[in-house]
């Protein structure tokens, strides 16, 4: 298999340094770990790229024949933590950034960008999915519709990581709605908010697991609220 850009998630999480978005060192180790696995000529999907910060980690770590595809609107509604709407101005500029942050840092050649909302998307993408990674829309509606009907393209014993899982409302009623019953996925566990499935049937005890993470999620609701309203202070969990 080619040889990635950089070798250790060490490497990759130096890369990012300075590049704005949401994943922790944490979790871009396991994203890292997740990208290394995508077999020689495999295919990964990224829905929502924002800056690039995740975009710039898969573009160090897959080999060089793995096709890239980093789908984002970059429209101003949902851009990030309580930036739901009304940001259309800033998503122009994050557009720019985006393509200037995958040129610094050496991947703009390995990536594919689609500039659509992931629902628009499907035609820009062969089948089949190796790894599907998830950091696109909050709101139950189109982040259930993510993992759905893009989840229905990983291919069996294929990987997806969901960004704010456990900790966004909507994306966890999504979770629930669409991976927990264990039927078609297995939870593999979480770093932070990010949290890792495997395309296998998973049975009971994934449902399991994935209950024991509603009291982590009643932790995260409740900081936020308080944060909301000024009550506490500290980062926005994810």
């Amino acid at each position: 298999m080619p040889e990635p850009l950089a070798t250790t998630a060490d490497a990759a999480f130096a890369a990012v340094d300075g590049v704005d978005g949401w994943l922790s060192e944490g979790q871009v180790r396991r994203l890292f770990e997740a990208t290394g696995a995508v077999p020689a000529g495999g295919r990964i999907v990224e829905i929502g790229s924002f800056r690039g910060r995740s975009t710039i980690v898969l573009g160090l770590a897959a080999g060089s024949d793995v096709e890239i595809v980093a789908i984002d609107p970059h429209a101003g509604n949902d851009r990030g933590p309580q930036e739901i709407s009304g940001y259309e101005a800033e998503a122009a500029d994050d557009r720019t950034t985006f393509l200037a942050n995958l040129e610094r840092a050496g991947v703009a050649d390995r990536v594919r960008p689609v500039r659509k909302f992931s629902s628009d998307a499907h035609g820009d993408v062969a089948d089949p999915i190796d790894l599907l990674w998830v950091d696109g829309a909050h709101r139950f509606g189109p982040a259930r519709a993510d993992l759905r009907d893009w989840g229905r393209r990983v291919r069996p014993g294929g990987a997806l990581l969901v960004h704010d899982s456990w900790s966004s409302i909507g994306v966890t009623l999504a979770l629930v709605v669409a991976l927990a019953s264990g039927r078609t996925w297995r939870y593999d566990g979480r770093v932070g908010s990010l949290a890792s499935y495997t395309k296998v049937p998973g049975g009971v005890r994934s449902a399991l697991r994935q209950l024991a993470e509603l009291p982590w999620f009643a932790r995260n609701v409740v900081k936020k609220v308080l944060i909301t309203l000024k009550l506490r202070s500290g980062p926005w969990p994810y």
